[in-house]
């Protein structure tokens, strides 16, 4: 889901002048990286998702999901066999944990509280990369990057029972919790609406000025949805008919989004400017830029802790070597999780 180095062009600045509910906040918050916990190792990374419940942050690493203590400041497991990882799920009512494996077509099942692995579902469309559990319907979906569908699961039947055709690549997707899933269409630059009971897309609204949508987060209580893009801005829509509530800057290559309903903040991932910027939402309709925080280039995934409010995100030592397709490639071993909060 990482693309290469584009060229971002901000909208000027009449433009932003003419959002009201977008503001910028001159007053500092005191949030910093507070922790790095180096992990070494090889291989690329994608999603980060965090277990509130046990405390556990999943991070995806090529072929394995790494399995991170974060109160404990350790690696406390790994599940193994999840060739080309893009993301991972959580089911609590369930007990499992579901990876997609983009090179594989497959989804790993695993169990919360063990870690091991229970379970492979093959079959999916070509290259999943996100995926979420949808507790309404009890279906596990992945959203194919390759095949431009997504693939729904039925745990009880451990298979593939449906695909739904969507109009381009899809990246990240959200569920409202009550039958409505919501996923980015990155080189179409809309948000698709999907009945999570039918398996039928019901609409499908713009992110202009948005381009290239990648991470999309949720305000579920306020029906509110958060669009980050290539182009150094977030879209927020209106869940219930799509009418872009506000545009918001942020920084440059984001590929993930959270927000805290404790707080009301939305973060926004940067790897390739190494920011985090943080958007506070003032009302479902206002919204104002509070900081930029420092990361680091390559930091461009996250996931969040609801209880302490800390951001974690993967990331590495960029060489100036560049792989075939443009990328920086990270230095041997650099691989850290940086933990964003306050001191």
């Amino acid at each position: 889901m990482y693309r290469p180095l584009v060229t971002a062009v901000l909208a000027s600045l009449a433009t932003l002048a003419a959002l009201p509910s977008v503001a910028a906040d001159a007053a500092q918050p005191s949030i910093r990286v507070i922790h790095r916990l180096k992990l070494g190792g090889t291989g690329g990374w994608d999603y980060l998702n965090f277990d509130a419940q046990r405390r556990h942050l999943f991070v995806s690493r090529g072929d394995h999901v790494l399995v991170i203590d974060v109160d404990h400041d350790k690696q406390i497991g790994t599940v193994p066999h999840t060739d080309g990882v893009h993301g991972i799920a959580i089911a609590q009512n369930l007990h499992r944990g579901f990876t997609s494996n983009g090179k594989a077509d497959s989804v790993t099942v695993f169990d919360l509280d063990t870690l091991k692995t229970v379970g492979t579902i093959k079959g999916t469309g070509d290259k999943p990369d996100a995926i979420l559990y949808d507790e309404t319907s009890h279906h596990v979906f992945t959203f194919n990057g390759k095949s431009n569908n997504a693939s729904v699961i039925d745990l009880d039947k451990n298979a593939v029972i449906a695909t739904i055709a969507l109009p381009g690549k899809p990246e990240f997707a959200a569920t409202d919790g009550s039958g409505h899933i919501y996923v980015n269409i990155e080189d179409k630059s809309v948000l698709m609406e999907i009945d999570s009971s039918t398996n039928k897309v019901l609409n499908s609204w713009s992110l202009a000025p948005c381009e290239s949508p990648s991470g999309l987060a949720m305000d579920v209580a306020h029906s509110r949805l958060f669009s980050v893009c290539d182009n150094q801005l977030m879209t927020v829509l209106d869940a219930h008919d799509g009418h872009r509530v506000a545009t918001v800057p942020i920084g440059d290559g984001p590929d993930a989004v959270s927000f805290d309903d404790g707080d009301g903040m939305i973060y926004s991932s940067n790897g390739e400017s190494g920011t985090l910027t943080m958007v506070h939402e003032d009302d479902p309709d206002h919204y104002k830029v509070v900081a930029n925080v420092p990361t680091k280039e390559s930091a461009r995934t996250l996931a969040l802790d609801p209880l302490k409010h800390h951001v974690y995100l993967s990331s590495a030592t960029l060489s100036d070597k560049k792989d075939e397709h443009g990328r920086k490639q990270a230095l041997p071993d650099s691989f850290t999780i940086l933990t964003v909060g306050k001191p």
